[in-house]
């Protein structure tokens, strides 16, 4: 459903758009699309969104799915906070967020999930094979890697819990700048997002 900030139903929100703080990564409109693609959301999905940072994907997809949920985890309270105010923002009423550390806090969660975004965590192997034992089968994995050890990760995590249907999408963003007098095109930090299902 549309807000006041974006009221459109059309997902990508302006970058500039969302509250953020000095610091904290948030998933840039581009690959945020990507990303929310490769979710393959349902109406009455509920997802959660593991380091969900500024709350960008929270956001969106609370707007496109009004009737799924969506559980938002961050360990950082100022950061919490934030996912809060921008859920506020934007008028998103069905984002639960839950400070803690992924995977200990996971199973304080009451809603087991259809989906699970993984942007940040440092164990990211344990949480990939927490989040693993709570989805149903036919329930889908996307996880972020800006690094190549994170990229190595996750890929040895899904083979590890024979996830099917995997696939891997490198962003490749320019956006136009302006400098000066002239306008030139800028690269966003190319992003690794991969996807998996579990069939069984």
């Amino acid at each position: 459903m549309p807000s006041q900030h974006w009221p459109f139903i059309t997902p990508g929100i302006p970058d500039e758009l969302f509250e953020h703080l000095p610091g904290i990564p948030f998933s840039q409109r581009e690959v945020r699309l990507l990303l929310i693609s490769q979710l393959r959301l349902k109406p009455d999905s509920v997802l959660w969104d593991i380091g969900a940072g500024t709350g960008t994907i929270p956001v969106e997809v609370g707007l496109l799915c009004p009737k799924g949920k969506i559980i938002a985890v961050e360990r950082d309270e100022e950061v919490a906070n934030l996912i809060k105010l921008n859920c506020d923002r934007f008028e998103v009423k069905n984002v639960e967020v839950l400070e803690g550390s992924a995977p200990e806090c996971l199973h304080e969660i009451k809603a087991a999930p259809h989906r699970v975004c993984i942007e940040g965590g440092r164990p990211i192997q344990d949480i990939l094979q927490a989040v693993w034992d709570y989805l149903p089968p036919s329930g889908r994995v996307v996880a972020t890697a800006g690094n190549l050890e994170s990229l190595y990760a996750v890929s040895q995590s899904f083979s590890q819990l024979q996830a099917r249907n995997i696939e891997v999408v490198q962003s490749a963003v320019n956006r136009l700048e302006t400098r000066g007098f002239s306008q030139t095109f800028t690269a966003v930090d190319p992003i690794f997002i991969l996807s998996g299902e579990k069939l069984d």
